[in-house]
């Protein structure tokens, strides 16, 4: 076995990993993605990573079968993935390389290479059914604005929108929501600047998420409402993404589902109440554990090629 590198690039950050024989998985950590007007900085961010695996550790980047790089939005926010590929091709042209939706790293991490449908739900959200040969289809992932169901931008911002009409005084349930926003965002008159012209503003959504499931916890009603709504938005994406021909199984991942507690209840009792009829398993790995698995299969066994929307490999 020779050495790869798998990366996983988020709406909070990005993680890269340098796994190899008989020794531990290399770590690093990296900026998260950002949108502008020109799309979204995920070939960037990948760059920057595959420049630091190399010089921290340049014997083993000689010796690369494989790289995987998993990404939020490469489909719906990346103008071109064919030419960002073969730009990360190009620092590195003799190892095969291969860009992927996040949503199909998370599928290999959590099923293991089985097919079946995961739903990851971190700052976004995004759910994936494969039979890993004619169906790749997927629900979601559409981004804070128009969809991201339950994840943690979705319920950042309810958050806040709880939160502003308890400071504007049409909702004096919400008044824990508005003391935990203006803990960490300061005045609500500010709150328009600083998320309206923020080039990372699903990620700083996504950091309120964690105040909005704290309360929660506590029996807050409004905070409740929110993580109960959320996890049950998330089995309906799951559900939705088991279509014909795709196998009766399911997992989970991302960090939202860490918040446990009535999230979790919700989205357990509404995907079974949807599809008794399908396997609900725990994840056997992470998105990062998808990617480096993409990078041992491209590497290996070089008979992964492209599939539009979802899989972009250098030169195929």
């Amino acid at each position: 076995m020779t050495w790869v590198v798998g990366i996983d690039i988020g709406g909070s950050g990005s993680r890269a990993v340098l796994a190899g024989p008989g020794s531990p998985p290399r770590l690093l950590g990296g900026e998260r993605a950002r949108i502008a007007e020109g799309g979204s900085s995920i070939a960037d961010v990948a760059a920057d990573l595959l420049r630091r695996v190399a010089h921290d550790w340049p014997a083993e980047s000689t010796q690369l079968s494989g790289i995987a790089v998993g990404a939020t939005g490469l489909a719906t926010l990346v103008a071109d993935p064919r030419a960002a590929v073969d730009a990360l091709a190009a620092l590195n042209p003799a190892v095969p390389i291969a860009l992927a939706t996040d949503a199909v790293t998370t599928h290999l991490g959590a099923l293991g290479g089985e097919g079946g449908a995961v739903v990851a739900v971190g700052t976004g959200s995004i759910a994936f059914a494969t039979d890993l040969d004619r169906i790749w289809h997927r629900v979601d992932g559409w981004g804070h604005l128009l969809g991201d169901r339950g994840a943690g931008a979705w319920i950042g911002m309810e958050g806040l929108r709880a939160a502003a009409r308890a400071h504007d005084g049409v909702d004096d349930l919400a008044e824990p929501l508005l003391a935990a926003a203006r803990e960490r965002f300061g005045d609500p008159q500010t709150w328009p600047a600083q998320f309206y012209t923020r080039q990372d503003r699903a990620g700083v959504l996504a950091g309120f998420a964690p105040a909005v499931a704290a309360l929660a916890a506590d029996d807050d009603a409004p905070a409740t409402v929110i993580m109960r709504g959320a996890g049950e938005q998330v089995a309906r994406s799951l559900s939705a993404a088991l279509i014909d021909g795709v196998p009766g199984l399911a997992s989970t991942s991302g960090g939202v589902f860490d918040a446990g507690g009535v999230f979790v209840e919700a989205f357990r009792t509404e995907f079974a109440r949807l599809r008794p009829d399908v396997d609900l398993r725990e994840p056997l790995g992470s998105s990062l554990d998808g990617a480096v698995r993409l990078a041992r299969r491209l590497g290996e066994s070089g008979d992964l090629d492209s599939r539009e929307q979802h899989i972009w490999v250098a030169g195929r």
